[in-house]
């Protein structure tokens, strides 16, 4: 059987979101499926159920959702932003340091026996992998040094699928350029196109299928209305594309959106809160309307602490009246000072924070990348923690304010109802894990009605 490669013939195509769909799908058709991204470039990252590594929130999303334990094997390569034109890397779920554009592309000789180890560990345990590409596919300059797409295609014979946004106009251009521009040999293994994001009338469409088939010879799989997923962030420009229905809301929660953000799939369960008004803010004037502050993960703690300082946030995140939950990044942030004397982040040995909490975070070279069972303000919740810097106690709580470098807990029902039910004691709240269950198989299900998942499944037996 072959495995499959998902190519957007444009960025934000809609790729993560139809190969998590599509490997859910194979699943549910009976077919031993697991989700794959050679290499991703982000900060919204997961540790992993085996090994404790690290992976990209698409795999681990798509891997959760169909019940498989997470391994670093899904994303073997994974680039987080780091300083100047620096990017840190983490190979096989494990941090190895930072690294620059040209360094990267000078060391693809070595990163390609990396993504085949990973890649053939999976093929002696499932029938299919289904391969989300990156980007464009056909980047003409840089297609010997890709690994998500071409590489991945021509070294493991994937079938291919076609994803393009028909929301951002030059639907026929994109399909035709980047079917054309892709080598002979894998334009052979092409099953067809998904038109992704349609809005309107589906019959308008209908002359657009016909050119597509009859003239680019280019099977449509099936044209996809749009419909808001608000899961499984990729990234924050997904993450400010989430739609959300304010209209019963009770509770409004301003989320600090810091240059350097991570982990926003924390707040998924407020975005789909119908109590909660959910606003990523970036001025200290927006959070005067807001119940509650929330400091995120960041992958670059100085720089962003620098940031909050420039835009006037000092005042009110140090103020005891303000009332704030700092993860991660944020709960650094949150004591009196933050020490780095080997320059894991700055080259600053001690950067002043904003004092809510006494002591002091010490950076350390190594990261501690673990998942577990955690005793969250007095409620056992699981989470998982990927952070540097270090103090006595992984969760703080004092008046108006909570910190802990525990991702994940808005997910436990009880926390987030006792928390908000501070702020306002009419918060009913809900469970989140049956909406993630109801949402997956309800999303998945409109994916099937609008793509021919037999001419899918068909190609892979070819």
């Amino acid at each position: 059987m072959h495995s499959l490669s998902i190519f957007g013939t444009s960025s934000d195509a809609g790729k993560s979101t139809l190969s998590f769909a599509i490997t859910y799908l194979l699943h549910k058709r009976g077919i031993k499926v697991a989700p794959f991204k050679a290499q991703n470039v982000s900060n919204n990252s997961q540790v992993t159920d085996l090994e404790s590594g690290e992976i990209a929130i698409p795999q681990a999303f798509a891997a959760e959702s169909i019940g498989l334990a997470t391994r670093p094997a899904f994303n073997p390569i994974l680039l987080k932003s780091g300083g100047a034109s620096k990017a840190h890397m983490i190979i096989n779920g494990k941090s190895v340091g930072d690294t620059d554009v040209w360094e990267y592309y000078r060391n693809m000789e070595k990163l390609r026996p990396i993504v085949k180890s990973a890649w053939s560990s999976l093929q002696e345990e499932f029938e299919c992998i289904v391969a989300e590409g990156a980007g464009s596919p056909v980047e003409l300059n840089l297609m010997d040094k890709d690994l998500s797409n071409i590489y991945v295609a021509e070294e493991f014979n994937t079938k291919i699928i076609l994803v393009a946004d028909i929301q951002r106009g030059g639907v026929f251009a994109s399909i035709y350029g980047v079917y054309n521009l892709l080598p002979e040999t894998l334009r052979k293994n092409v099953i067809g196109v998904i038109v992704n994001k349609f809005q309107g009338d589906m019959s308008l469409f209908d002359e657009g299928v016909n050119i597509i088939e009859k003239e680019f010879k280019i099977p449509v799989l099936g044209v996809v209305p749009y419909k808001p997923f608000n899961l499984g962030f990729e990234d924050s420009a997904s993450l400010m594309n989430y739609s959300q229905n304010t209209t019963n809301a009770i509770i409004t929660v301003g989320v600090i959106k810091l240059p350097h953000i991570s982990n926003f799939t924390d707040f998924e369960p407020l975005v789909v809160d119908a109590e909660i008004d959910l606003r990523f803010i970036t001025n200290v004037s927006e959070s005067e309307s807001c119940d509650l502050l929330v400091i995120p993960g960041s992958k670059r703690v100085i720089d962003d602490l620098a940031w909050l300082r420039e835009r006037g946030f000092e005042e009110r995140l140090s103020s005891k009246k303000t009332r704030v939950v700092a993860i991660c990044g944020g709960y650094e942030m949150m004591f009196e000072n933050i020490l780095d004397p080997d320059s894991v982040e700055s080259q600053e040995p001690v950067t002043q924070g904003f004092g809510r909490f006494k002591g002091e975070v010490l950076f350390q070279k190594e990261k501690i990348v673990k998942k577990g069972c955690y005793n969250l303000f007095g409620t056992m919740c699981k989470g998982y923690e990927i952070h540097n810097g270090t103090t006595k106690k992984r969760v703080k709580e004092k008046k108006n304010i909570y910190g802990t470098f525990v991702h994940g807990l808005f997910d436990n029902d009880t926390l987030r109802l006792g928390l908000f039910e501070e702020i306002n004691s009419e918060y009913k709240g809900y469970n989140f894990k049956n909406y993630k269950a109801d949402a997956i198989a309800e999303f998945t299900k409109h994916i099937e009605t609008h793509i021919d998942m037999k001419q899918v499944e068909n190609a892979l037996y070819k």
